[in-house]
């Protein structure tokens, strides 16, 4: 058993409803756009919002501040051999940094990508490239009701389909992110990894694994694997990291930081491709975007990132949660997932069609009703995807307690008493690009 001591606290308070109202309409019905301290219970993201370890502080005050040569750098790097088994790491300023290095030096106008499901920025950095982001969930992946262990898995069928449709040499890169973000973060298994490896060397491509919560895939391939029950969450993680040929991090999630991310991989050509690329967008490759202290507190969170301790009460906390809204009769996404709770909208508010919306609706009434922000991963954030509707309710680590949860919990099922008085949404304001619409867009109830 793990817990936590408190050394620093800060003061929340609730907002009135009626700057409540008056912040949503202010923020054109989109949470994004709120203030923070408009908000109760902050569930946006679990991306940079967590709270770090006293040895994560403490590191931070030896940062070394050098622009070359950082000695928080070779920690770093010391920590992602141990932990993660790569040799070469090229930080940047957080995991769409990685991104944009390692997909910006690997791909042209009019490949496709293949992926178990992309998440927002991987989608829109494939995009930026001329190239095509291609789902490739497995069958039962978007069933909220569905229990089985590794709903996050990368269909291979899928993925061969795309090579015959375009050939494979138009399909230079393959991708797995562990967890499953856009799939209600459902684990992914270490054989679907392995073959997901056997399959890119057949068409020879690369193979990235999109790293950012492998230490939560680690405890679920612990728990729902029986071959591997007597292994160590580090090992497992080791072993799974291990079949790919580079990986894109970001520190905000995993290794529990404020800011930062990397590329890392054991092949040196691509390695040398993509540090001349972060000097351009992220700085020198010994510092890449970050200051000294946080390489430092992110070379501390990766190694505490795989204690099995630490992601087990992780994950018992989520679930926890996940319990707190089902018995408030709202409608969760199983099995629940390792950082966040996925409430099924389409479920929740059946008379709203998709196409107005009915993930961003609930993410207003929950604000509306008592100031939780969550995120809608649905019809607005994924346009023109065969996606659920879903809200997501992410965790931050280490931040928020039972009687936080209890009050989303009561929240929730309070903005779902009379599901018919909630109505639809339309966008007033659409950015030029699609794959991002949900983080600025604007949008208005429809009459």
């Amino acid at each position: 058993m793990v817990g936590y001591k408190s050394k620093v606290v800060e003061s929340i308070s609730l907002p009135s409803r009626e700057r409540r109202e008056r912040a949503l309409e202010e923020a054109g019905h989109n949470v994004f756009n709120l203030s923070s301290s408009d908000v109760f219970v902050d569930l946006l993201t679990d991306s940079g919002t967590g709270a770090m370890s006293e040895d994560q502080w403490a590191a931070m005050m030896a940062g070394d501040e050098a622009y070359a040569g950082s000695e928080s750098f070779d920690r770093l790097a010391s920590a992602v051999r141990d932990v993660m088994g790569f040799e070469h790491v090229v930080p940047t300023h957080q995991g769409r940094g990685a991104e944009n290095v390692l997909y910006g030096s690997l791909l042209s106008e009019g490949d496709a990508v293949p992926n178990n499901t992309h998440f927002d920025t991987t989608r829109a950095h494939v995009a930026n490239q001329g190239a095509d982001p291609v789902d490739c969930p497995v069958s039962g992946a978007f069933d909220p009701d569905l229990e089985e262990p590794f709903k996050g898995n990368f269909s291979l069928e899928r993925a061969r389909e795309v090579v015959d449709e375009v050939g494979a040499d138009r399909v230079p890169l393959v991708i797995q992110t562990i967890t499953n973000n856009s799939a209600a973060g459902q684990p992914v298994s270490v054989e679907n990894t392995r073959r997901v490896r056997e399959f890119a060397d057949e068409i020879d491509a690369t193979f990235v694994i999109d790293a950012c919560r492998f230490a939560e895939n680690a405890a679920f391939v612990k728990r729902r694997d029986p071959a591997y029950e007597d292994r160590s969450i580090g090992e497992i993680a080791r072993e799974q990291l291990g079949y790919a040929d580079a990986v894109v991090m970001s520190g905000k999630k995993d290794a529990f930081v404020n800011v930062g991310g990397f590329v890392a991989t054991d092949d040196p050509a691509l390695y040398d491709r993509c540090k001349q690329r972060a000097i351009l967008y992220e700085g020198f490759p010994t510092y890449g975007g970050m200051a000294g202290r946080d390489l430092a507190a992110m070379a501390v969170g990766l190694r505490e990132a795989v204690d099995g301790s630490t992601v087990g009460e992780r994950i018992a906390s989520v679930r926890e949660f996940g319990g707190l809204l089902a018995e408030a009769g709202v409608p969760v996404y199983r099995p629940i997932g390792g950082h966040a709770v996925y409430i099924d909208a389409g479920e929740a508010l059946s008379h709203i069609p998709a196409e107005a919306f009915p993930g961003q609706a609930l993410v207003c009434e929950l604000y509306r009703e008592g100031g939780v922000r969550g995120v809608e991963l649905g019809s607005f954030a994924f346009p023109d995807t065969e996606r659920p509707e879903l809200v997501r309710l992410a965790v931050p680590r280490r931040t928020y307690h039972r009687e936080h949860f209890e009050h989303v919990a009561e929240t929730a099922g309070a903005a779902l008493e009379s599901p018919e008085s909630v109505s639809g949404l339309e966008v007033a304001t659409d950015p030029a690009v699609p794959e991002l619409r949900h983080f600025t867009a604007e949008l208005e109830p429809l009459a």
